[in-house]
């Protein structure tokens, strides 16, 4: 029951600051030539090792699913299973998880190690508010790095997905294109987009609340960065069952009406 209080709490936490922090910049503004930095910083440094991630995740996922189709003569039909999977279902999660790691960690401890060694109070002896000069430009950059790179190791997963059935699987590419249609429907790229949205958001606004408020010491810091790791972990599944529940019964009610 405590446990359950405390969460509850973290929460409401966390929604204040992101409140907060949305406040402050419409009312502020922001700071551009920090977000200019963070945002090379977490994003533009990040784009080779996520296209890497996003080209394997679609290879694997096609090689998975080949294995399984393959004794039912199934083959023609890989590529439009293996892209309408990547990209509903298991591409958006395991390229979150790899910024969570990648973005997120490092943004908690970057923001853990300003607090600790005094920089933040720094800032508010000079009058400033240091949500505003810090924590802003960089939930922003890394929200925005966060959805850009999400849906470009999207992209790359089909790229990954078509290489490898074409190199390894021998199937044909033009084949393996020409049945995405079928299998890939609209709704299915507005679910991956919303969820790259709603992910890149999560990533920003949890490592920035868990960074910012870490005091103490460096055990402290490394703390913070477990418990960012892990928050949002099991926060990307959840928000990837709900977004996927509410998704299937938006189609499921469509097709009805």
């Amino acid at each position: 029951m405590k446990s359950l209080k405390m969460v509850f709490q973290n929460v409401g936490q966390w929604a204040h600051f992101v409140m907060l922090c949305f406040h402050l910049l419409v009312s502020h503004g922001i700071s551009g030539r920090e977000f200019k930095k963070q945002l090379l910083r977490v994003g533009i440094q990040s784009i080779p090792l996520t296209c890497a991630a996003g080209f394997f995740v679609g290879a694997i996922l096609a090689i998975q699913i080949d294995s399984q189709i393959r004794d039912f003569g199934a083959q023609s039909y890989l590529g439009g299973i293996s892209v309408s999977t990547t990209l509903r279902n298991l591409g958006p999660v395991l390229i979150a998880f790899f910024l969570a790691g990648r973005v997120g960690a490092f943004t908690s401890a970057e923001l853990g190690t300003m607090s600790i060694t005094d920089q933040l109070n720094a800032i508010r002896c000079l009058g400033l508010n240091p949500i505003r000069e810090i924590v802003i430009p960089r939930l922003l950059a890394v929200a925005v790095s966060s959805i850009v790179l999400l849906l470009m190791g999207l992209l790359l997963s089909v790229v990954g997905g078509i290489s490898i059935a074409s190199i390894g699987l021998k199937v044909n590419p033009l084949q393996f294109i020409h049945r995405v249609p079928e299998f890939l429907a609209v709704s299915s790229v507005f679910l991956a987009l919303i969820k790259s949205i709603v992910f890149g958001l999560m990533i920003g606004s949890v490592s920035c609340f868990i960074g910012f408020h870490i005091s103490g010491g460096a055990e402290e810091v490394g703390g913070g960065v477990r418990r960012t790791a892990v928050v949002l972990v099991v926060g990307i599944i959840i928000l990837d069952f709900m977004i996927s529940w509410m998704g299937s019964q938006f189609v499921v009610s469509a097709n009805g009406s």
